[in-house]
């Protein structure tokens, strides 16, 4: 095995696969990446058994081709470390170190041998259809911050995907909630898909989203029971799902909230951020002290001290009602347009919000007792 590789390519490859592979594997090989080098292309493979990351990199100059498995960090560290841009060659030596020399460095990387590689065959071509990566990517953004860190209740831990069908258009439609929150945003699909629900984990998430951070194009997707797998340009992701049932989120979202608040969404942000820094947990709530179009808005602590904001809204009720800062400022950081619009019941009641420049986005945040 001997090819000669682009240091960005590889760099960008191997960027990827650390998200994917586990830093305190158990097994030594699930700290390796799977090289396999034929034709002009380079293919690389990392996995942690519930996730496979496939990733393609083409125009590689190949003197003979082979495969074999190294640490993925080493490899990494190393390679970031060279000069940008510049050919890296690589050659599998009789004594089974990968061989890695550029400009004037020379490393001897160990290997362990490919065909202990844990690989399943990945034939996942039923239910198959294609997205738009910024849709994708939108979905995943507004959802992602809500989802559950309880691993008690493991089926929160992950966004709920599935069809749903308003005045005979079709949306695939992305839900997640900590049941102190909780993030519904849908897109609109040219078709009826052959799509069950499904429930993706967390790392599966945020590889997907730095995958398709740097992607632009159409993502294909087909899933079969308890895998899904998503196919860009030069990567494949396949993912385990989550096991379980997603609890009705429907009859959570507040029915009868008249009293609606409309801000500036830069200014709201702001200054919930600013008062919430006298707050040193986050967990001391911010009040809402809401009359005829002002807003004050206070955090008090006992150790640290006291923040008030007033600001000019459009409001005409008035209450007084306290939140998690950091849950609004998540949810108001993900906002499009230029104003954010809150919809009240009273003191007790979950606040929904809306994105006046995104009509298939709406948050729920429960307020805080006391």
């Amino acid at each position: 095995m001997k090819f000669n590789v682009n240091q960005q390519d590889l760099q960008q490859a191997l960027n990827f696969c650390q998200g994917v592979i586990e830093k305190r594997s158990t097994l030594p090989i699930l700290s390796n990446i799977l090289l396999d080098v034929k034709d002009t292309i380079l293919t690389i493979t990392a996995t942690d058994l519930d996730l496979i990351f496939i990733h393609k990199i083409n125009n590689v100059e190949v003197l003979a081709p082979g495969k074999t498995t190294t640490v993925s960090s080493t490899m990494y560290d190393i390679v970031r470390k060279l000069s940008s841009g510049k050919k890296i060659n690589l050659t599998l030596n009789d004594t089974n170190k990968l061989h890695l020399e550029s400009e004037k460095s020379n490393f001897n990387l160990n290997c362990i041998s490919p065909s202990d590689f844990p690989l399943t065959d990945e034939s996942l071509n039923q239910n198959e259809f294609f997205i738009k990566s910024k849709q994708l990517l939108k979905l995943l953004n507004k959802c992602k911050f809500s989802v559950s860190n309880d691993e008690t209740r493991h089926y929160l831990s992950g966004i709920y995907f599935h069809q749903t069908e308003v005045e005979d258009k079709n949306y695939l439609t992305a839900v997640a909630t900590d049941s102190h929150r909780m993030s519904i945003s849908k897109i609109r699909l040219d078709n009826k898909i052959d799509f069950e629900p499904i429930i993706l984990p967390k790392k599966t998430i945020f590889q997907l989203c730095s995958l398709l951070d740097s992607y632009d194009g159409e993502v294909k997707i087909s899933n079969a029971k308890s895998k899904i797998k998503f196919e860009l340009n030069n990567s494949i992701l396949i993912s385990k799902l989550i096991d379980g049932k997603f609890p009705n989120y429907i009859q959570v979202i507040p029915k009868n909230n008249q009293k609606k608040l409309d801000v500036e969404l830069k200014s709201f942000l702001s200054s919930v951020d600013r008062v919430a820094s006298v707050s040193l947990d986050k967990k001391d709530g911010v009040k809402f002290d809401l009359s005829k179009n002002n807003l004050n808005l206070s955090v008090n602590n006992t150790n640290s001290g006291d923040g008030k904001e007033s600001l000019l809204v459009k409001f005409d009720h008035e209450l007084e009602i306290s939140f998690n800062s950091k849950y609004l400022i998540d949810v108001a950081s993900q906002l499009d347009g230029e104003k954010i619009e809150m919809f009240f019941n009273d003191t007790g009641s979950p606040v929904l919000i809306k994105d006046p420049s995104d009509f298939d986005s709406i948050f729920v945040v429960m307020p805080m007792k006391g």
